[in-house]
């Protein structure tokens, strides 16, 4: 069992949303292939409402970090608008193969699926695709291992976007093992991590800012980055 307690993971909760720290490695929703899934877990998360809370939003199965639920129906409206409309800010961490030469910048690159097939969700950049905007900075490096450590904020949220991004600047994000070099099985984990999510969800206060931790696989590539 990937999580055994699933209110450990609990980083914020009011009346409308709940942030968890999703673990890298569990699905949000069932897949084809069965198995654990975070929906699963959700019945424990509804703190005497009838109904259990839903994701608002996507995080791939091998990313880890801030995800938000909607606590009930109109609350998921709520967030789901605030995603649709971008206005919810997103902020991930990747651990890079290689790097970038400059220190901040951004990815404009289009992105469309490599197949017809609807089961399939890889991605390609494509100039005939969706419009799909990354904005990056450096927030350390490690010379020795030839590894660098991003900030990346998807301005749009595409499938896969920032590891096609990454992997089509010629730097993909460390243990991707479809656009990167990491083996189908025993590689080291996808080092992508959602840091900080922040929801204006309430008009007349700031917005909910939430960080998840860095989760074990990252941490000492992040130290050796500086962090």
């Amino acid at each position: 069992m990937i999580v055994d307690d699933i209110l450990s993971r609990l980083l914020y909760r009011d009346a409308l949303v709940l942030v968890i720290d999703k673990p890298a490695g569990l699905p949000v929703h069932p897949g084809p292939k069965g198995g654990e899934t975070l929906t699963q877990h959700l019945d424990a998360l509804r703190f005497g409402l009838p109904r259990r809370p839903e994701a608002a939003h996507r995080l791939d199965r091998d990313t880890s970090g801030c995800l938000a639920l909607g606590r009930h129906a109109k609350a998921l409206a709520r967030l789901n608008a605030l995603f649709a409309q971008g206005r919810a800010e997103k902020t991930y961490w990747a651990l890079v193969e290689g790097g970038p030469a400059e220190e901040a910048g951004e990815i404009d690159l289009a992105l469309a699926r490599r197949s017809d097939d609807p089961r399939s969700w890889w991605m390609k950049a494509d100039p005939s695709g969706d419009p799909a905007l990354t904005r990056w900075r450096v927030m350390g490096r490690d010379p020795a291992a030839g590894r660098t450590w991003l900030a990346l904020n998807p301005v749009t949220g595409r499938t896969h976007q920032l590891r096609v991004h990454c992997a089509a600047m010629g730097w993909p994000i460390l243990g991707d093992p479809i656009y990167g070099s990491a083996p189908r099985q025993g590689g080291p984990g996808l080092h992508l991590h959602a840091r900080t999510l922040a929801l204006p969800l309430y008009p007349k206060k700031p917005a909910i800012t939430v960080e998840a931790p860095a989760p074990g696989h990252m941490r000492a590539g992040l130290a050796a980055c500086g962090v």
